[in-house]
């Protein structure tokens, strides 16, 4: 049989339907094997869907921006089709052997796949504005809520715009959040001078032995976990009338995006060293930017972290991200004056927020759990030696 069909991929149980967005192929177009044919927006992350088998696109079933359910056909792919693309293929590979080094290395920098792109240059060659082009096609399609340009109409303009199921999603958590948790913050501040004489010590040694940068979230991911396993409670969550603890540290990293607000699992963290803690996160958020996230690890977790001090933010009250009973908030280290031995003296501090739901989680746990953190955070050295 020449005709196969391409079909949604299985969606997770709690997925009943996804969006598809844009197709990369029109019909008649040659697709190889592997390749993606569009990407599928669920309300969790964004689904590549390859090709199968390789052939040339011959029916679209549905188009851009309509709602599909689990396995159901979109389109269909001619393989026996593929002989009369053979010499446009050949000759497209052969143009991509003679790309520029320069435009390759924009492309891969940008994760284009400079094979995939039809060259505008002599001989179907792929030049640097295929590569730029290519680039701003992939931001407009992972740009889930693009504000509007509102044309004048009258004093009050106004133009309504459906959220994308990514955003809806979010706005379902965060309700759910809110509902059904009993919600309680608590506050603290620190020292960040420890950490950062730390961090300026061995920031160069450190990457170029493991070919990542030190940052400062592994610090506060290591002291979450120090506090976690102090106060297990806090790494609980609750199921109706019971209370189930994790004998596991799965920490979500809160990663805000043009995408919207995502959360990646950093799986048995107490078991990791602080390089593979800094290259998760700099994986996870070089992939959240482009919507490369897959469901798998954007579920579970037993507690999160929320940086909102990249942004500038000072002070704020985070959000549980529902099951889990709590969340950790960093915010911007200020230099400020405090008081030390009866002398007031400058120093970066950082204020600590713990959100936690207070039907299992007492204020006294609370309390003493961002304090385990602050002490673990004003004395490195016992996170290092896990004392």
């Amino acid at each position: 049989m020449s005709i196969i069909e391409v079909k949604v991929p299985q969606l997770s149980e709690s997925v009943s339907e996804a969006t598809l967005l844009t197709w990369h192929k029109r019909v008649g177009e040659a697709v190889v094997e592997g390749e993606n044919l569009i990407d599928v927006e669920t309300d969790k992350v964004v689904l590549e869907l390859p090709a199968s088998k390789s052939g040339v696109l011959s029916k679209i079933i549905k188009g851009d921006g309509e709602k599909v359910g689990s396995e159901e056909v979109i389109a269909q792919i001619d393989t026996v089709a593929v002989a009369a693309q053979t010499v446009t293929a050949a000759a497209h590979a052969t143009a991509i052997s003679a790309v520029p080094p320069s435009v390759r290395k924009l492309a891969r920098e940008n994760e284009i796949d400079a094979a995939s792109l039809h060259g505008s240059g002599r001989s179907g060659r792929v030049t640097k504005e295929d590569v730029l082009n290519a680039m701003q096609q992939v931001a407009g399609s992972n740009a889930p809520q693009a504000i509007p340009t509102i044309a004048p109409s009258g004093n009050r303009p106004e133009q309504r715009v459906a959220m994308t199921r990514i955003r809806q999603r979010i706005a379902e958590r965060l309700l759910q959040s809110q509902q059904n948790a009993a919600i309680l913050t608590t506050f603290n501040e620190v020292n960040m001078q420890p950490v950062i004489d730390l961090r300026n010590r061995y920031k160069d040694a450190f990457e170029k032995k493991h070919g990542v940068k030190l940052g400062f979230s592994s610090f506060f991911v290591k002291a979450a976990v120090l506090a976690l396993q102090k106060f297990p409670i806090v790494n609980a969550s609750v199921d109706g009338t019971d209370i189930i603890y994790h004998g596991y540290f799965d920490i979500g990293m809160a990663i805000g995006s043009e995408r919207g607000l995502v959360v990646p699992i950093i799986r048995d963290a107490d078991k990791l060293s602080f390089a593979d803690i800094e290259k998760q996160i700099a994986d996870f958020g070089a992939r959240a930017k482009v919507g490369k996230l897959t469901m798998e690890e954007l579920t579970g977790g037993t507690f999160s972290v929320s940086n909102g001090g990249v942004f500038g933010s000072m002070l704020s009250t985070p959000i549980i991200n529902p099951p889990q009973s709590a969340i950790l908030g960093i915010h911007a280290t200020k230099d400020r004056a405090v008081v030390e031995n009866g002398q007031i003296v400058i120093r970066p501090m950082n204020y600590l927020a713990v959100s936690y739901d207070h039907r299992i989680i007492d204020g006294r746990e609370a309390v003493l759990f961002l304090a385990t953190i602050k002490e673990a955070l004003e004395f490195p050295g016992r996170v290092l030696l896990d004392l």
